[in-house]
């Protein structure tokens, strides 16, 4: 049989922990709408850019789905924000993420935006997120293939495969899917 004390210690460490957890939850969730509210104006374009991933499908943004010109933040990996350089990026071309899938064809992979940064040349991948602009994606396509140089370092050194003139269809699967509309070159 508990006595007096013993039920009012149990009574009060429940309250304790559960304050503990609402703390915790609320914390979580006033990060998670400022992370959602929060926004930027494009360098390049001058648009506001939502970072609301129940728009553009991903948690962390850092290009204009517009123009699809980039800032220069994540030094490591995406979302670290880490990058002193905070140039732009200007979008150079496309390529797929590569997969370790063991049975999928060399050209399956999500769609991947590849930017290349004004200052420092570095360069880097984004995730496509849903509401890039398809039809600025191609174009950005169609110019890297028209790409002969690329700036030192090339980008060939990054090891990031561009998608090339044969990878269309792919492309144009991934943007406007199977039932495409006739693209003029």
């Amino acid at each position: 049989m508990k006595d007096a004390y013993t039920e009012f210690y149990l009574e009060e460490s429940h309250l304790q922990a559960r304050s503990r957890v609402n703390s915790s939850r609320a914390g979580m969730l006033r990060t998670q709408r400022a992370q959602a509210e929060d926004g930027f104006p494009c360098k390049q374009c001058g648009f506001f850019v939502s970072s609301a991933p129940l728009l553009s499908g991903v948690f962390n943004r850092n290009h204009c789905p517009y123009c699809l010109w980039s800032r220069h933040v994540d030094l490591f990996k995406g979302g670290d924000r880490m990058a002193a350089c905070k140039a732009a990026m200007r979008p150079v071309g496309l390529t797929l993420k590569k997969t370790t899938k063991k049975y999928n064809g060399s050209r399956t992979g999500e769609l991947m935006l590849v930017h290349l940064c004004t200052s420092c040349a570095s360069v880097s991948i984004n995730r496509v997120a849903a509401d890039d602009d398809p039809d600025c994606m191609l174009q950005v396509f169609k110019d890297s293939l028209r790409q002969s140089t690329w700036p030192d370092p090339p980008l060939s050194d990054s090891l990031i495969d561009l998608l090339t003139a044969d990878d269309l269809e792919v492309v144009r699967a991934r943007l406007f899917g199977k039932c495409q509309a006739p693209i003029e070159n």
